[in-house]
């Protein structure tokens, strides 16, 4: 049995493993490891470790022995692509977080960090959604293959801690935006693709931006920098077994978010909106009153993180 350790920092010389950390977030704590001094990060691309092959997850741990996991590999999309794969967004998940929480279990992992995702919540959860309204109605239609499988992954983290006594935690950030964001308008999620389609409007001179659905849901929305800061410092204080919400706090319309973006952007057309299209949950805004009460709190506002978010497209689109 592996003893939960108490709340001491992580050791600047300790080897972490940032799985997932080419991605939106993985790459945001990879950067915020960095500055912060570590210096033994240990990180594999896709080609050089497919987390879907247990025997090479686990041929990885006992190569590498990591001390600690910040997973935030996954499969990720918004309403279409889960729409359109529910069963790889399913079946790749669950199988990804499975080899890697069982390959940290066997290999002694100090601290292993899952990261799942707001959709976890049921539909129409009470708002803001707490961490007790987990499990407690049915789940959003659009994302519930992508839903059911971080559950599995926060009830998987719970049990090996029950059972192995492993120190794994689970945190719950809202959307993420910001650096390393995919911006594939068939499979991105809203804050990115409305990035894209300003953009592209913008420079095309197009008179109108189409976006999908009525624009009346709120959303949420984190800077992954902040979220990064959050899993750190998760990683040095927490060590419970219910899962912690991290969110910004705030919320905003869709509706107003396209407009923002439109103006951040400089595009001076019209903004129509498709409502043959699906617009998903009608609002999710998380309660992270608990990690707020720790002594973290979101530093990058919604208006400045968009700007940062679309001078990283910009770059890599040039």
């Amino acid at each position: 049995m592996i003893a939960i350790r108490d709340g001491r920092p992580v050791n600047k010389d300790a080897k972490i493993f940032v799985a997932g950390h080419r991605g939106l977030v993985g790459s945001a704590i990879w950067r915020k490891l960095q500055e912060r001094g570590f210096s033994q990060l240990v990180g594999r691309t896709r080609s050089e470790l497919d987390l879907l092959d247990g025997k090479a997850v686990s041929q990885f741990f006992a190569q590498e022995q990591p001390a600690y996991v910040f997973d935030a590999a996954a499969k990720v999309g918004g309403i279409h692509a889960n729409a359109s794969y529910p069963a790889q967004f399913l079946h790749e998940n669950l199988q990804i977080q499975n080899n890697l929480i069982h390959g940290a279990f066997l290999s002694c992992v100090k601290k292993f960090l899952f990261l799942g995702s707001s959709c976890i919540y049921p539909k129409f959860a009470p708002q803001p959604m707490r961490e007790e309204s987990l499990l407690t109605g049915p789940l959003e239609p659009s994302n519930q293959w992508y839903a059911v499988a971080k559950i599995a992954g926060i009830k998987m983290c719970q049990a090996y801690r029950r059972q192995y006594g492993c120190d794994f935690i689970s945190a719950m950030p809202t959307n993420m935006y910001g650096p390393n964001d995919s911006y594939d308008l068939e499979n991105s999620h809203v804050l990115p693709a409305l990035i894209r389609k300003f953009h592209e409007a913008k420079i095309s001179g197009a008179r109108e931006v189409v976006c999908w659905g009525t624009g009346s849901p709120y959303r949420e929305f984190l800077y992954a920098d902040d979220l990064a800061e959050a899993c750190l410092f998760l990683m040095d204080r927490y060590s419970e077994e219910q899962f912690i919400n991290v969110g910004s706090g705030t919320e905003i319309s869709v509706k107003d978010l396209a407009e923002m973006v439109g103006t951040i952007i400089g595009f001076h057309g019209s903004i129509t909106w498709d409502t043959s299209k699906p617009d998903g949950t009608p609002r999710k805004l998380m309660d992270s009153s608990r990690i707020f009460a720790l002594g973290w709190k979101p530093r990058v506002s919604l208006e400045e993180g968009i700007r940062l978010a679309y001078e990283d497209f910009r770059q890599k689109n040039k």
